[in-house]
């Protein structure tokens, strides 16, 4: 009880959000209507207050602290994450109550908007999460919301079809990784990482018992991050869920996911760089998952015309490239893996939104299907080309930055250690860099060099969901000529 009277005051973003989940339900219940527009509201307030407490606990951290019987850490990375999901769900809030398929639903949007705080609180959590039982339970919250999300407008059988196969794989991935926890759980008596206890348990124990544990666990992170081989759901999912509700599960869940990932490494490499002792080789693993990824992805999105497939395999491609930061698991590749997520989360929220304004005026839902908008929707597709060079990774752009940045931190480890793994990694995310340019030229290809009779009488109808997307890709071009401002 002493350690969760000490922990409730630096609990406290959490706790808005908690409070906030609960004003929404009581909102939506009581004050139907107006396409929610109070639970909206509410929502929204909850999250920016949230925001606020979130802002002044990382201007506040300075060493670790531990909370809760040291289930949860709350650091400078953790500040970094909980901010940028902060923002995520904003602009997920902000595109769903300017998506026109989602308001003019039968349902209504008062529910989408009741999930916000949940998933934000599941966010957070997953950032801070230091103990096995915490990632579990964090994750788990995340998985019950997506799979929400997905089949909330189920209004299809390519949507119902995709929300099963999330369902039926988040739960198959979530039951191995539970008993990869039982393992280590049983391994070393404690489910902390920090405590000592758990790295010295796995010392004792035969490698080989040791490593399928750790790949258990692995499957359930993996999920979440939909590397190779476990992103199959992916572009399924992707193509069936509404337009918002993909964007969402393209930044948050997956920006969560690494922030796990970092947070379960932490304890392997400390323990490995004290005690020149390798409990479990990461690098192979890691290394091969990435290499596996850059390829599948960004080969796979070559053959794709569906708008919403080609970018869920380029998500798979740029799992693989942020997998050589982990592995480097230094000071500058976790600052090369956090610039870099930052700028994926508003590239991948900026196209998204871009492709829903121009599915909403012109129904356009395949790349061949983009002929001649270019002309007509000018503005969305000169910003759409913008994100599309910032996801090749082209100056002078902030997806440039990042890329130079995990390569740069790349470099350097294998300068130091000559790993053949990073110089694999490096190779594969030079080549499938190059391979990229194949599948995301083809929209402006499409979009400005070529035409199509179909496009004559479209008018294109702008509200500020576009021009919230306009300030994204702005962002993508300031922070790509000035990345000090974050560096």
């Amino acid at each position: 009880m002493q350690s969760i009277r000490e922990g409730i005051p630096f609990f406290l973003p959490e706790i808005v959000l908690i409070v906030t989940f609960v004003c929404v339900i009581i909102t939506d219940l009581f004050l139907p209507g107006k396409r929610s527009l109070y639970t909206f509201i509410i929502g929204v307030a909850g999250i920016l207050a949230s925001l606020v407490c979130t802002g002044y606990q990382f201007e506040a951290t300075g060493e670790p602290l531990r909370l809760f019987h040291e289930s949860l850490t709350i650091d400078r990375t953790a500040g970094i994450f909980k901010i940028l999901f902060s923002g995520i769900v904003l602009v997920y809030a902000l595109f769903i109550r300017g998506n026109k398929r989602l308001q003019d639903h039968v349902k209504g949007p008062g529910d989408l908007y009741l999930l916000l705080p949940g998933v934000l609180l599941g966010l957070n959590l997953m950032a801070m999460s230091s103990g096995l039982l915490m990632i579990y339970l964090s994750i788990e919250m995340i998985s019950i919301v997506s799979y929400l999300m997905v089949g909330y407008v189920a209004d299809s059988p390519k949507q119902s079809e995709a929300a099963m196969k999330y369902a039926l794989f988040g739960g198959v991935c979530s039951a191995i990784m539970l008993y990869g926890i039982s393992l280590l759980y049983a391994f070393t008596g404690t489910l902390i990482l920090s405590d000592p206890a758990f790295m010295n348990g796995l010392s004792e124990m035969p490698q080989a018992a040791v490593a399928i544990a750790v790949i258990l666990v692995l499957v359930g992170i993996g999920f979440k991050l939909s590397f190779v081989p476990l992103h199959f759901w992916s572009p399924d999912v992707y193509e069936g869920a509404p337009l918002p509700v993909t964007a969402f599960l393209s930044t948050g869940p997956k920006l969560a996911g690494f922030a796990i990932l970092l947070r379960f490494l932490d304890p392997y490499y400390a323990y490995q760089a004290g005690s020149q002792t390798v409990v479990f080789d990461f690098m192979p693993v890691l290394s091969f998952i990435g290499i596996s990824s850059m390829i599948a992805g960004n080969f796979a999105a070559i053959w794709q015309n569906n708008v919403k497939r080609m970018l869920a395999y380029s998500s798979i491609g740029h799992t693989g490239l942020l997998m050589m930061a982990v592995v480097v698991h230094s000071a500058n590749g976790v600052k090369a893996l956090l610039f870099y997520l930052m700028m994926y989360a508003i590239m991948n929220m900026a196209a998204f939104i871009f492709a829903a304004k121009i599915e909403e005026g012109t129904g356009a839902i395949n790349i061949s299907d983009y002929k001649g908008l270019g002309k007509k929707f000018t503005l969305e597709m000169v910003c759409f080309v913008v994100i599309l060079m910032s996801l090749t990774g082209l100056p002078p752009l902030a997806g440039f930055i990042g890329k130079v940045l995990i390569f740069t931190a790349a470099i350097e480890h294998y300068s130091a250690t000559n790993s053949v793994w990073l110089l694999l990694l490096l190779i594969t995310a030079a080549i499938t860099t190059v391979v990229s340019l194949f599948y995301y030229f083809k929209i402006p290809l499409n979009a400005f060099l070529r035409s199509s009779e179909k496009v004559t009488d479209i008018a294109p109808r702008r509200d500020f969901l576009t021009y919230i997307a306009v300030v994204l890709t702005l962002l993508l071009i300031v922070w790509g000529i000035m990345p000090g401002m974050l560096i």
